[in-house]
C-alpha cells in the first residue's frame, strides 16, 4: 500500500531528463482555459491517428467485435471520436495531477453521492466497480474531492513516473493498493474503507474465468470481484467520470448499490459484472479506452480475434 510517495535525487538523472521535460510541458499546457484544452486534447487525438496506426486497428477490432451492427461510417466516426477523447485524456490527467481542488470543482458535477453515503452506513466497507473511461485519472481525482478512497493500480516501471503519478493521485485520495495486493484490499474493505477496483480489462489467463461481453461470447473477465465481494462483503457501488458536450466539463455518476450479485457462483459472477461494465460503457462508449486488446486471452485451442 503505498501512501506518501518520496522523491529521491536518482529522479533527476539524465535518463529521466525527456520524462521531467514531457511532464513541464503537460504543467504547462493544463494552465490554459479549460474551453481551449479541450480544443487542444480534440485536435491532439486526431493527429495521433496518423502515429498510432497498431492502436487505431485495435481500436476498430474492438468496436467491430462489440458493436457488430454499426455501419462503416458509424464505426469510423466512433473510431475518430475514441481518439478525440485519448487526446482530451491527456489533458485530463494534467488536470488531475497539477489543477487546484477549487479549480477541478467547477469543472464537474456529481449525481447520487448519497448512494455512496447509504451504503456505507455503520462503516461498511465499499467496492468502488470503477472502467477505464479516458477520464480516470481526473476520475479519481473528482471522487476522492467527494470522498477521499483508496485505489487499485499498477506500479509504473519508470520510477519518476511513480512518484509523479502516486503523488498526483494522492492529492486528494488516502492510498494506491497494488492490483496483486489482495490481502490489502480485503483489509481496506473490512476496515470500512472505499477502494476503487476496474474489472473491465483483460488481465490475462491467470484468475480469469469467460463470460459475454457485448458481443463477445467468450471475454476473459478477472475473479478479483468474486473474490474481494465473498471475502470482504463490501457494498459494490459503481463510479464513472463522464464528460459532457461541448465544453461543459464533467459529471460524476455514483449508482446505487449493486443488488443480487452471485456470491456461490464464479461463472454467473463475472457474467454478471459484464452486464454492468456494459450498462457503463454505454453512457459515453466513445470515451472509453477501446485501445486496450481487451479479447487477447482467448480459451485454450480458440484462434486470436487480433
Amino acid at each position: 500500500m503505498k501512501s506518501s510517495p518520496r522523491f529521491t535525487l536518482d529522479m533527476l538523472h539524465p535518463r529521466h531528463w525527456l520524462t521531467w521535460f514531457g511532464l513541464g510541458v503537460l504543467f504547462l499546457l493544463v494552465q490554459l482555459p479549460f474551453p481551449l484544452l479541450e480544443k487542444l486534447g480534440v485536435w491532439m487525438g486526431r493527429t495521433s491517428m496518423r502515429f498510432l496506426p497498431r492502436r487505431v486497428r485495435i481500436t476498430r477490432r474492438n468496436l467491430e467485435l462489440c458493436f457488430p451492427d454499426l455501419s462503416s461510417s458509424e464505426l469510423e466516426q466512433r473510431i475518430i471520436h475514441n481518439f478525440e477523447s485519448l487526446g482530451m485524456g491527456l489533458m485530463e490527467t494534467g488536470m488531475a495531477w497539477f489543477w487546484s481542488d477549487a479549480r477541478v470543482k467547477r469543472w464537474f458535477t456529481v449525481n447520487g453521492l448519497h448512494n455512496l453515503q447509504a451504503a456505507q452506513k455503520n462503516k461498511r466497507g465499499a467496492l468502488i466497480i470503477g472502467v477505464h473511461f479516458m477520464s480516470l485519472e481526473l476520475g479519481g481525482r473528482t471522487m476522492g474531492l467527494c470522498q477521499p478512497m483508496m485505489a487499485m493500480y499498477r506500479p509504473h516501471n519508470n520510477k519518476l513516473m511513480e512518484w509523479v503519478q502516486t503523488k498526483g493521485r494522492m492529492r486528494s485520495n488516502k492510498a494506491m493498493i497494488d492490483r496483486r495486493d489482495l490481502r490489502g484490499m480485503v483489509k481496506a474493505l473490512k476496515q470500512g474503507e472505499a477502494v476503487w477496483f476496474a474489472p473491465d480489462q483483460d488481465y490475462g489467463p491467470k484468475g480469469s474465468v469467460f463470460a459475454p461481453l457485448f458481443a463477445v461470447p467468450q471475454a476473459a473477465t478477472t475473479n478479483g470481484t468474486f473474490m474481494l465481494a465473498r471475502m470482504a462483503k463490501p457494498a459494490m457501488i459503481t463510479v464513472v467520470l463522464i464528460r459532457k458536450e461541448r465544453g461543459q466539463g464533467y459529471e460524476l455518476v455514483i449508482q446505487p448499490e449493486l443488488e443480487n450479485y452471485p456470491l456461490e457462483d464464479e461463472q454467473a459472477a463475472a457474467a454478471y459484472m459484464n452486464k454492468i461494465i456494459e450498462r457503463e460503457i454505454l453512457r459515453a462508449p466513445s470515451q472509453y479506452l477501446w485501445l486496450h486488446r481487451r479479447f487477447k486471452t482467448r480459451p485454450v485451442g480458440t484462434a486470436s480475434l487480433y
